[in-house]
């Protein structure tokens, strides 16, 4: 967020919803660890733990790697839009390069498109050692308030 926000960095995920005005007590990001470290339109980091987020396999989740994804695009969304707005996910893909099966994976969200009425990101999600885990795409619809 800008600087003069009213939020300290890092932060867990249900923490945001207070900036977007709404106070949701348990969000789907939040029960999966999700924590936000950086959030701008132009850039968004989180970070999620393997633990508790894998499949009977012992390995990330892929879609848990689709809550990281579609999490940080759609703040990212949700802070470009403004307050007079709301950003729904309409479209997200991803795909998975390699397994995750310990620690923390990290989550950076960068733009691909930001207009009026949809917004797009590119979501890449790589393990403790750097290596790419995951490319996600997340668009969202742009609703405003007229």
């Amino acid at each position: 967020m800008a600087s003069g926000s009213p939020v300290d960095f890092p932060v867990p995920v249900d923490e945001l919803g207070k900036v977007f005005g709404t106070d949701f007590p348990v969000t789907l990001g939040s029960k999966m660890g999700i924590v936000v470290h950086e959030a701008t339109p132009q850039r968004l980091v989180a970070t999620m733990p393997v633990e508790g987020n894998i499949q009977p396999y012992g390995l990330l989740h892929g879609g848990a790697s689709c809550v990281l994804a579609e999490t940080l695009g759609s703040i990212g969304s949700a802070l470009h839009a403004g307050p007079d707005a709301i950003a729904v996910g309409i479209e997200i893909n991803a795909t998975h390069h390699r397994s995750a099966t310990s620690g923390l994976v990290t989550g950076t969200a960068t733009p691909v498109h930001l207009g009026r009425t949809l917004a797009t990101y590119e979501i890449v999600i790589t393990d403790e050692a750097g290596k790419r885990v995951c490319t996600a795409r997340l668009s969202c619809m742009i609703r405003r308030n007229e």
